[in-house]
């Protein structure tokens, strides 16, 4: 029972965190911090198996990053994102790591590593809670998110060889190596299997008959857990695992892969529930994991560890996280500088023009670094005991820095990217707005030349070739007058879409008021009024009307 009151306590207050958002301007993490610490303080006490900690949370985390993340982007920007979540997550844990032992002897170095490796995953979702990723450079945010996505896993991976090494007492460069290079190919291969898996099922029960959404996109929702725990029953990297197949998923969302063994063959309303449903998961379990950071932060402090408080103070160990936090963000910005500049002399020397990322650039995304879900999720997981059934050393005093530098990354970010953003460049918006142009013609196009073609199929019925021809000629004009509006230019654009939506949307909602009153008048059912309301309701989300959910 208390689980399930747990359940919804969170559920709910991730819903009134999304309320009042609306009228504080403070990020959405840092509000859902203090309504965890709230909650808290009013007698509300958790306990979780950090296992299960790390099952429920990091899987669907994963997945929905590696599904959401922009994927020309990702090859576009290969190299500085592999630099930021390869190169800077090895290097923070091996700088931060030392220092954090040498600064606080009582965390042994395996568990400074571990601490420093959970350090390393950046929260792109908590930079966009901070500042509107609109007037951030396009390239500079998808660099952001792509680390995001990529540390994720490698920070996750190194934590788990520096908590064998810590449980064990053992560490092996030679074995580690070979250890970790079997775990990350296992992990993306059970990726590939699971996702693979799931679309051979669905492929061939589409075959035998036709299968209802729903179910399509439970065994979707499944396919994160499956991954995971397939990968970590063969002792490979489930985190990767999760990772892979949301790539896998991702791409396949994207594009019709017939010639390849990895297409998910999601019918039209199964997409569509999916898309809902990732938006509305992400938001949850992002804003799930916060609340319990606030949750655990009230006992976090009272247990507030004596090796950081020398003199007694109570300063000292905010004080300590503070400098821990600014150590990090130097690690950071250092890497990103000198990768910038060695880019930037490499393409010089091959010729190529390549713009150097400005100074406010470089600080913009040493401010970004935001520690966040993964780093807590990862963190909360640490074993309670050692084999031989004493405590875990050190636990509760790493675990009240993972919780003080998520905390002060956010408030330094709130601080600091606010006003360099201001100061930064951004690219044209007509870019963006010319390339969504091309493919809107391009897709408009394609579709013109289905309809002639379809308008054209022989059949042995006059009647059936007359309709054809007819309904063709309706379709193709509707395409052509869509492509005339999309030709006159982006100025008449601008000002015809604003109208156009506006009367799309006035009609929709008089067909709505209409049927209101059909219903009220018993002249339909309900049967009816919800078959045609669904239809209105698709429109009105097809036109914009998501900005106005209560007409």
């Amino acid at each position: 029972m208390a689980t399930v009151t747990l359940i919804l306590v969170l559920l709910l207050t991730v819903a009134v965190s999304g309320l009042l958002i609306r009228f504080v301007k403070i990020p959405l993490p840092i509000l859902q911090i203090i309504l965890g610490v709230i909650l808290a303080l009013g007698g509300m006490n958790i306990s979780m198996n950090p296992e299960l900690f790390m099952l429920i949370f990091v899987p669907p985390l994963l997945f929905l990053d590696g599904h959401l993340a922009p994927k020309r982007e990702l090859r576009e920007l290969m190299y500085p994102i592999l630099g930021l979540a390869f190169g800077l997550s090895l290097i923070t844990t091996l700088v931060f790591g030392y220092a954090l032992n040498w600064l606080i002897p009582a965390v042994p170095l395996p568990i400074a590593f571990a601490l420093a490796a959970v350090l390393s995953p950046t929260d792109a979702v908590a930079v966009s809670a901070i500042v509107d990723k609109e007037r951030v450079s396009a390239r500079v945010f998808h660099a952001l998110e792509g680390e995001s996505l990529l540390n994720d896993a490698t920070g996750l991976v190194i934590f788990r060889y520096a908590v064998a090494a810590a449980l064990t007492g053992q560490f092996s460069l030679v074995d580690t190596a070979g250890s970790f290079v079997g775990a990350v190919t296992g992990g993306v291969f059970c990726g590939l299997f699971v996702f693979w898996g799931t679309a051979a099922l669905l492929t061939y029960v589409a075959r035998v008959g036709e299968v209802r959404p729903q179910v399509q996109v439970v065994l979707v929702m499944l396919v994160p857990f499956a991954a995971y725990l397939l990968a970590e029953y063969f002792h490979a990297s489930g985190v990767l695992a999760s990772v892979t197949a949301g790539l896998s998923f991702g791409v396949s969302s994207l594009l019709s892969l017939r010639h390849l063994p990895l297409n998910l063959p999601l019918s039209v309303p199964a997409r569509m529930q999916n898309a809902a449903l990732t938006e509305l998961l992400s938001f949850i379990f992002n804003g799930a994991i916060f609340i319990l950071l606030g949750l655990q932060l009230p006992e976090i402090i009272r247990r507030t560890p004596p090796e950081l408080s020398l003199y007694g103070s109570r300063p000292e160990p905010f004080l300590a996280v503070l400098v821990l936090t600014i150590i990090l963000l130097l690690i950071r910005y250092i890497w990103i500088d000198q990768t910038s500049n060695i880019r930037a002399w490499i393409a010089k020397r091959r010729g190529i023009n390549r713009p150097r990322l400005s100074y406010v650039g470089k600080l913009v995304m040493a401010f970004a670094g935001v520690r966040g879900a993964i780093t807590l999720a990862g963190i909360l997981s640490l074993p309670l005991a050692m084999p031989d059934g004493t405590p875990f050393p050190a636990r509760d005093l790493v675990i009240y820095i993972a919780a003080g530098v998520i905390i002060c990354s956010m408030i330094i970010a709130s601080l600091a990217l606010p006003p360099l953003i201001g100061h930064m460049p951004l690219e044209s918006s007509d870019v963006l707005a010319n390339e969504e142009r091309s493919a809107r013609l391009a897709a408009a196009e394609a579709a013109i030349a289905k309809i002639e073609e379809l308008a054209e199929t022989a059949t042995d019925s006059v009647e059936e070739a007359e309709a054809r021809r007819s309904v063709a000629a309706q379709l193709v004009a509707t395409y052509r007058q869509r492509i005339i509006s999309m030709q006159a230019g982006a100025l008449a654009a601008r000002t015809v879409s604003p109208v156009m939506t506006e009367m799309q949307q006035a009609a929709l909602v008089a067909e709505r008021a209409v049927l209101v009153q059909l219903a009220a008048r018993d002249e339909i059912n309900d049967t009816t009024m919800r078959e045609i309301l669904s239809e209105i309701t698709m429109q009105q989300a097809l036109h914009g009307g998501r900005k106005n959910p209560l007409k």
